[in-house]
């Protein structure tokens, strides 16, 4: 019976990747020279210090880019207020990884409203769609790809 699981993920060298390309990109620029800015990744948080508050917001849409370079959606930034401690002002940038439970039932009520062939179930942090035919399972990855479910969707584990 063919499935297919609904995911929320962040692939961590990639962004691993778009982080030290924002970083090269803010030591080339030149409203940026003789300026302590900088990104610092731990997991799933990226941390953007800078020594103004609108320096942080334009570090923010360089990472943004970055990671649409990266083929990382940037549905799954979470920004928080930037923090002014001294002479820096910090930022710290959280990706979403994994869909809590609200989005999933969310996604699987969406399923379900559909009236296609398939069963939805939740699985942790993530949904296995399972049906008799692989063109509802496709109907179905369309109509979640049209979808706003407040996290960047990928479909993984496609078996026949």
């Amino acid at each position: 019976m063919p499935s297919f699981d609904v995911v929320s993920e962040v692939d961590l060298h990639q962004l691993t990747n778009a982080v030290d390309q924002a970083g090269r990109i803010v030591a080339n620029r030149f409203d940026f020279k003789g300026v302590e800015a900088s990104f610092t990744r731990e997991e799933h948080n990226v941390l953007i210090t800078a020594e103004a508050e609108f320096q942080v917001t334009q570090m923010e849409d360089m990472l943004r880019s970055a990671l649409i370079k990266c083929d990382i959606d940037p549905a799954a930034m979470d920004c928080s207020e930037p923090v002014t401690s001294g002479k820096q002002v910090k930022e710290t940038v959280v990706l979403r990884h994994g869909l809590d439970s609200d989005q999933c039932r969310s996604i699987v009520k969406a399923i379900k409203g559909s009236k296609l062939k398939v069963q939805a179930q939740v699985q942790g942090e993530q949904v296995r769609v399972t049906g008799k035919k692989r063109d509802d399972l496709q109907q179905v990855m369309a109509l979640l790809r049209e979808g706003d479910f407040g996290a960047p969707l990928q479909f993984n584990n496609f078996r026949d």
